[in-house]
């Protein structure tokens, strides 16, 4: 790279968006002449005036009717009993920790500067409820879970092989009726590591050197 491309490689053009050529030829790539052409194509028409090249909005609302009207919209929903099964199934939940704790903002828009995302107050959420089930029931410790059942199932394979005796031993026993989306992580995260998983019936295995 010269130096003159090297100077125009800088944080604001690698940020700032596509420049002009970078819009011209993706509009050629996409068979449009123009940006008008394809946001024309793209808008749904019952929204888009073409012959004036503007779009047919209503006026927006305060908070308190779009409230209204979003409460409106939200008594046309029909809710039926879950079936699809797998684990998915209703759960009830103490009002307390619902509003305290799913619904309370200040945990999933929590962040640290070096992980900007949900994680860290997910956390935080987790680590309230356990505060909060301790304080309800007078118990010492109260459990929660920091990982969805299939990520977990995946660490718990990770820690087996970290502390396993036999160092050659490479195969994993999977129970036949683990849920297939928790079965689908596990081989994921074990395809790099040179696991092998084998399904079997907790009434008839045999476990021998390879497994650990």
């Amino acid at each position: 790279m010269s130096k003159a491309e090297l100077k125009d490689f800088t944080f604001k053009s690698r940020h700032i968006g596509p420049t002009n050529d970078d819009e011209a030829f993706m509009l050629q790539y996409l068979g449009f002449e123009n940006s008008e052409d394809f946001i024309s194509s793209v808008i749904p028409n019952e929204i888009f005036d073409s012959e004036n090249n503007t779009i047919s909005i209503a006026g927006g609302c305060d908070q308190n009717e779009a409230l209204k009207e979003i409460n409106l919209i939200s008594k046309k929903n029909v809710e039926y009993r879950s079936l699809i099964g797998l684990g998915y199934h209703s759960t009830i939940i103490p009002p307390v920790v619902q509003r305290n704790v799913l619904e309370n903002p200040n945990w999933y828009t929590a962040y640290t500067p070096y992980q900007a995302e949900i994680s860290q107050g997910r956390l935080e959420a987790l680590f309230n409820f356990q505060t909060l089930i301790s304080e309800l029931t007078g118990l010492p410790i109260s459990n929660s879970s920091l990982l969805d059942e299939a990520t977990a199932a995946a660490e718990a394979i990770s820690l087996s092989l970290s502390v396993r005796k036999n160092k050659n031993a490479n195969k994993f026993l999977v129970d036949q009726e683990t849920l297939p989306q928790t079965f689908d992580v596990l081989k994921t995260r074990c395809e790099p590591l040179g696991i092998v998983l084998e399904i079997f019936d907790h009434n008839h295995f045999k476990i021998d050197n390879t497994v650990f």
